[in-house]
């Protein structure tokens, strides 16, 4: 995992602010809480929050509102949002970097032109935009496209195949209602759950498998078997 750089990455983050409209001192405030915490896991690729904790930080008092704006800023592509239903697991936070580090350019900072080490100020025009239009495409072009991407990023064919035929059925929509503006995020979104599926299906399993194991010193021999 590339380093993160504190200051660029805030510089990037905060001029995409500046320019998307869709968002809110909500957002801001609960994107901020998310990198205070981000910070404090030392940009780790991803961590567990709690809900309350975020709400805490950020200011929010409505669970509606919270709920609301980290959706949102997961489908704006400011963050993978991983919801757990787990009271004692905290959801799961993914956050997409911004800004440059090391002198390599990482995130939406080449779109966003903001200048690092050096290099002069690249403007948010047309040609920017086409670019970035390549890479974020509301949905593939055929099946064959999401095996391709699946397999760049180690994951079987089985759960490509799940996830073209899911969001195909109900038309490249979050929820059903939301248009997806790129498949290829929502793609990540679907390993993170998939992975979190996983090792909570592993954990029951070895729970279960104890449970099995677990005997009783004094037992009753009268009792039939």
């Amino acid at each position: 995992m590339p380093e993160v750089n504190y200051i660029h990455h805030l510089n990037g983050v905060l001029k995409s602010f500046q320019e998307d409209s869709r968002l809110n001192p909500t957002h801001i405030s609960l994107y901020m809480a998310f990198f205070q915490l981000w910070n404090h896991h030392r940009f780790c690729k991803k961590f567990h929050v709690n809900r309350e904790d975020v709400m805490k930080l950020a200011k929010i008092g409505s669970k509606t509102t919270y709920h609301r704006c980290v959706r949102e800023l997961n489908h704006y592509q400011y963050l993978i949002y991983v919801p757990s239903h787990n009271p004692f697991k905290g959801s799961i936070i993914k956050m997409l970097k911004f800004g440059t580090t090391s002198g390599q350019v990482v995130g939406q900072a080449v779109d966003l032109g903001v200048p690092n080490q050096g290099q002069a100020v690249v403007p948010y025009n047309k040609h920017n935009k086409q670019i970035e239009n390549l890479d974020k495409l509301p949905k593939p072009k055929n099946v064959n496209e999401v095996l391709k991407f699946f397999k760049k990023e180690e994951w079987p064919v089985i759960e490509a195949k799940k996830f073209f035929n899911h969001y195909q059925s109900i038309g490249w929509k979050i929820g059903g209602k939301i248009k997806i503006e790129n498949w290829k995020a929502s793609a990540k979104n679907w390993m993170l759950k998939a992975e979190e599926l996983k090792q909570d299906k592993l954990k029951s399993e070895l729970s279960q498998n104890q449970d099995n194991l677990h005997t009783v010193r004094n037992k009753n021999y009268n009792k039939p078997l």
